[in-house]
């Protein structure tokens, strides 16, 4: 009977929901007759072959997936063949992941992971790999309707638990009929067992700052309006933990740079066609030195008695987590040195640590100076910080 009622639940969010069992098969189909994801995967495995033999090998790559395909009729299954290609990807693209806090935390229990935002597709990959290494079941994720515009990502993220967050829509009535709808739909899936992933903000933290957003909290608060229970009581029921994700080098760095720029110049930035998916692929392929994955530990009422205690804990619990990476220092020592920037702060190098101030510098050459400071300004924001609260003590 719960099994039933659990579905007719789902059926409400249909619109918003990830793929279930049943449909799995329809769209796995549909993936394998897909030349464009085939086109895609060439480009990103094969990037280095002659364009002549692109379409010989996307239709390899085509059957080969519709082989692999074919015996799958479960999520489960489609994330258990997609664990080996996840593991590949971020043993070659990684120097090492740190994976801690889940000792901490009940295995049987689902929670929700409230996670700062860095990388589009690699934060939720990395928190859904350190749980499974973990023998932690994987969570559901929330992924903004802008990512969907192209239906094989969209058939690829919702097969991989994503459910969408509507922030498209313009008329004022009908998303807040939309935000009460998610936010209903996150204590369900709370409440059916499920941990939900979610970023503590609308888009990435590109200044590397990152702030909870007291809109999100307020929207997680609408689930609790039918039991008409206060803010504090709404977010108890909801287990909220804080969650870091930590990358030592950002394969995105200059893009973000650039987009920073344009919007404190021009007061707008538009983004091209296609950008996003160009953000997801280079985020994935790209190196990103030594990770960091931390759980928090569960937010207590007295620290949610609304959004603003709320945010503030949350953005307290991340950066107590945060661990500083010889980048950080060599891009405060840039700015310091080259641009005559944060003379205040005062600081020495950790003993024996060597920082890569020639790498550092290489991944900006031939940018505007502009570009350049606003590059190392982000990698260098948590050590500021930390140092501009030191010194205000």
């Amino acid at each position: 009977m719960q099994g039933i009622m659990s579905d007719i639940e789902e059926d409400r969010y249909h619109d918003i929901r990830p793929y279930r069992d049943e449909e799995v098969r329809q769209v796995l189909e549909r993936l394998g007759q897909s030349f464009e994801l085939h086109r895609a995967l060439v480009s990103y495995r094969f990037a280095r072959y002659p364009p002549w033999s692109q379409r010989l090998l996307a239709r390899i790559v085509g059957w080969q997936l519709r082989r692999h395909f074919a015996p799958m009729t479960t999520v489960d299954a489609f994330q258990g063949w997609l664990k080996d290609w996840i593991t590949d990807l971020i043993d070659s693209t990684t120097a090492n992941v740190e994976v801690c806090g889940l000792d901490h935390l009940n295995q049987d229990q689902s929670y929700l992971w409230l996670s700062n935002h860095r990388d589009i597709a690699m934060d939720p990959t990395l928190i859904g790999y350190a749980l499974v290494s973990s023998g932690w079941p994987t969570a559901r994720i929330a992924i903004g309707d802008n990512l969907l515009a192209n239906p094989v990502l969209a058939d690829l993220m919702r097969l991989n638990k994503s459910f969408i967050v509507k922030r498209s829509v313009a008329d004022r009535r009908t998303r807040l009929q939309e935000f009460q709808k998610l936010s209903g739909y996150i204590r369900h899936s709370l409440e059916d067992g499920h941990s939900v992933w979610l970023a503590q903000r609308e888009g990435r933290a590109k200044d590397n700052l990152d702030h909870t957003d007291t809109a999100v909290l307020k929207m997680l608060s609408l689930s609790g309006r039918d039991d008409r229970l206060n803010f504090a009581e709404t977010m108890q029921r909801l287990r909220p933990v804080p969650v870091l994700v930590q990358y030592e080098w950002d394969p995105c760095d200059v893009l973000k740079a650039r987009e920073l720029v344009a919007l404190e110049e021009n007061g707008v930035y538009k983004k091209s066609e296609g950008e996003d998916t160009h953000s997801i692929l280079l985020g994935m392929k790209g190196q990103k030195g030594n990770i960091r994955i931390c759980f928090g530990r569960p937010l207590a009422m007295a620290d949610m008695q609304d959004a603003s205690m709320m945010a503030a804990a949350t953005d307290q619990e991340i950066d107590q987590m945060k661990k500083l990476f010889p980048v950080n220092y060599a891009a405060l020592r840039l700015l310091q040195s080259e641009h005559q920037l944060y003379q205040n702060l005062h600081w020495q190098c950790p003993v024996d640590m060597e920082l890569p101030l020639n790498e550092l510098s290489m991944r900006c050459s031939g940018e505007p100076a502009a570009v350049r400071i606003r590059m190392l300004k982000t990698y260098a924001a948590a050590l500021i910080s930390r140092l501009s609260r030191t010194s205000d003590e």
